[in-house]
């Protein structure tokens, strides 16, 4: 099921990946169609990192459309598998941040495809809690009351 994608807002006027999209700032592009680019990140974490954006500025993931979502989401495994394949990385993630708290730094919604090697350093933490029953629950009905 295709969800159509409505009229994007204006671009912001200093947002660095607008300025990209209309040409203004260089980049390395590796795709683009008409909803969506694909770069080389040029402060990479590793080798091949590389960025995907909608071409509309959208600062989150839970602004865009449905489509726009799924027009830049299906790009990234056949892009992650040409990283990895132009690199040689046994491995790569997918990473979306939304919002500083969450470590965005620029404020248009993309996607890192980040290629990993044994030995890079580029670790996260990841610390585990448990989910306790009763709050799972409560979270459960909140969560699900929310979905539209």
């Amino acid at each position: 099921m295709t969800t159509a994608i409505p009229t994007p807002p204006a671009p912001e006027p200093g947002c660095i990946f607008c300025k990209i999209v209309a040409g203004e700032i260089p980049a390395y592009k590796l795709y683009e169609d008409e909803h969506a680019l694909a770069f080389l990140d040029v402060g990479p974490l590793s080798r091949g990192h590389s960025l995907v954006i909608p071409k509309a500025h959208y600062t989150t993931l839970d602004q865009m459309p449905d489509g726009l979502v799924g027009a830049c989401a299906s790009l990234l495994p056949r892009l992650g598998k040409a990283v990895v394949a132009a690199t040689g990385a046994p491995g790569w993630n997918v990473l979306q941040n939304n919002g500083p708290i969450a470590g965005q730094v620029v404020m248009h919604m993309h996607f890192h495809i980040i290629p990993r090697n044994e030995g890079d350093s580029l670790g996260y933490r990841w610390s585990a809690g448990k989910l306790d029953s009763q709050d799972a629950q409560t979270l459960l009905n909140d969560i699900t009351s929310r979905l539209n």
